[in-house]
C-alpha cells in the first residue's frame, strides 16, 4: 500500500465515512491512479440511489480529502 493510499483510506475512516453514515450511506473506497490523481469511491446504502450523491463527492468528500491528500485530484463515483 502505497503512503498516498494509506491517507487516503485514514481521511475515509476518520472524516468521510462517520458524515456519510449519519446520512444513513455508506463509502468504499476502490482506488486511486496514481498518475490522473483519480480517486474512486462507491457510494452505499440510502446514498447509493440519493440524487444528490453527485453533489456529496463534489462538496463534501472531494473537499475533505483534498486538504488532507492533496494528491487527489479529482473523486469520481464508480
Amino acid at each position: 500500500m502505497s503512503d498516498v493510499t494509506a491517507r487516503i483510506e485514514k481521511v475515509i475512516e476518520s472524516d468521510v465515512r462517520p458524515v456519510i453514515e449519519s446520512h444513513g450511506g455508506g463509502i468504499e473506497f476502490l482506488g486511486f491512479d496514481d498518475e490522473s490523481g483519480v480517486l474512486k469511491v462507491e457510494l452505499t446504502g440510502v446514498c447509493c440511489g440519493c440524487p444528490g450523491a453527485a453533489a456529496t463527492i463534489r462538496n463534501m468528500v472531494e473537499g475533505v480529502i483534498q486538504r488532507s491528500v492533496p494528491e487527489v485530484r479529482e473523486v469520481v463515483r464508480a
